[in-house]
Parts: structure tokens; sequence; C-alpha cells
């Protein structure tokens, strides 16, 4: 993995970290509401000052990382498995299952993926776990099309028509001969992946679909505190900041094992 790759896994378990110490770090319950520290700017009491509610933004910030970057990466985990489990299939079953599931995938893959993200959200209760349903239903095609993809390149490959001459079930065949194949592009896929759902997370929670009050998240926060960005930028700027740095480094860090596994089968990566 090169330095890039290095840095950003770097940064992530240190953010992710953070976000876990967060009680440790700071002292502050950061959903409790002070009346008597309202939109306060940035001082040695409170770092990052606070908000339209007294609470501190540090302490919220580094809470709702925890929530954010754990909706992303759990998000990303339950979308490669289905992908994974259904690209396998459709690949190596062929005919009318490849067909019929494929175009299953066309059609989530034909809707634009926040409005689908935000359909998905409707439908369920407003809450953490709608979004990550929603993310996860949304982001499933994509892995299943590119693992379909490499599995139609390696079923006709001489260790998979040697399994098969030696009596191997196609179930055998897929998880044990197959499936190894198929975890770099997977893990590829999930590093870039869940830095569209950090964004995506954070359109929800603009829009009020995901976390709801008080619990904070980076996309809440700026919901919140958008009607005060010119009298106190300090509310909306480090939640967009930290937006922005971690899908970057989920970018940075998915090119990386792109490199570092030699992946070229992925087009859409």
């Amino acid at each position: 993995m090169g330095l890039a790759g290095k840095l950003s896994l770097g940064a992530l378990a240190f953010i992710f970290l953070l976000s876990i110490a967060a009680p440790l770090i700071v002292p502050y319950d950061p959903n409790a509401i002070d009346l008597d520290s309202l939109r306060q700017s940035p001082s040695t009491r409170h770092l990052l000052g606070t908000d339209n509610k007294g609470r501190d933004i540090f302490a919220r910030l580094l809470h709702g990382g925890k929530i954010s970057i754990g909706i992303s990466l759990l998000a990303a985990l339950v979308s490669m498995t289905i992908g994974l489990a259904v690209g396998l299939v459709s690949g190596y079953a062929g005919g009318k299952t490849d067909t019929a599931l494929m175009s299953l995938v066309d059609l989530i893959l034909s809707f634009p993926t926040l409005l689908l993200a935000i359909g998905v959200s409707i439908v369920l209760p407003a809450g953490i776990y709608s979004v990550m349903i929603a993310l996860s239903a949304v982001g499933w095609a994509s892995f299943a099309r590119l693992i379909r993809g490499h599995i139609l390149s390696l079923k006709e490959i001489a260790f998979i028509e040697a399994a098969r001459s030696l009596g191997c079930t196609g179930s055998r065949i897929m998880i044990v001969h197959l499936l190894p194949q198929c975890i770099p592009l997977a893990l590829v896929m999930a590093g870039l992946k869940a830095g569209g759902y950090i964004l995506t997370e954070a359109g929800l929670s603009f829009l009020g679909l995901g976390a709801q009050p008080p619990t904070a998240t980076w996309g809440s926060m700026i919901s919140t505190s958008r009607v005060f960005i010119s009298s106190a930028s300090w509310m909306v700027f480090p939640p967009g900041i930290m937006i922005a740095v971690t899908a970057v480094c989920f970018n940075l860090l998915g090119d990386a094992l792109k490199e570092k596994y030699d992946v070229r089968d992925g087009k859409g990566l």
C-alpha cells in the first residue's frame, strides 16, 4: 500500500478512535442544553464553540462521527455481502437466473442513488437503522454487477474446469474457488462506496431522514446550523470539513487497495 493509502488509513483510524473515545476527550454531554452558553465562539472552554442550544460542538462532532462513520461502514459491509452473493450466483448460474438478477440490478441502477435512498428512507421510520437500510438497499447493485462480470471471466479458467471434472458441486465451486478471487475486488469497491455513503448519509440527515434530534450526526449538525452560517460560522464548518476529509480518505484508501491487489477488472471503480 502506497503512502497515500497509509495516510488515509491512519487518518480514518484516528478519526474513528477519537469518536470512540469522545467521552474521555470532551467532558460535555453532546445533547445537554445550556441556555447560558448559546452560540459561543471557539474558546479554551469550548474548543469549537457552542451551537444555538448551548451544546458543545466538539463533543457533538466526535459523537456524531461515531454514528456517521459507523453507518457508512456497516452499510458498505452489508452492500458488499449482498452484492457478492448475487454476483456469484448470477455470473456462475447464467441463463434465466442471470437474466432475472441482472434485470433487477439494472432497475436499481437506473435510479439516481440519492433519490432512491430518499425514497427508501421515506417509506421507513426516520432513524439510524432506516438510513443504513436505505444505503444498503441502493448500494448492493453496483457490487453485484461488478462481481458478476468478474465471475464471467473466471468461470471458464482451467482451475474451475478442473474442479468441475473432479465432481465439485456448483455451490462448492462458488464458495471455495470463486469467492476468494472476488474478495479483493469487493474490498476495493467497499472502500470507494464507504466514501460515497458518508456523503449520502449526510444528505439524508440534512433532510431530516436520518438520526432524529437530539442525536448528533455530521449531516444533522449542518442542517440545524445552516441558518447561522453568516453569524456563527463555527457551527457549520467543522462537520462539513469532517465529511469532506472522511470521504476523501475513503476514496484514497479505495484507490490504494486497488493498486495493492492489482485490480484491473473494475471499470466502474
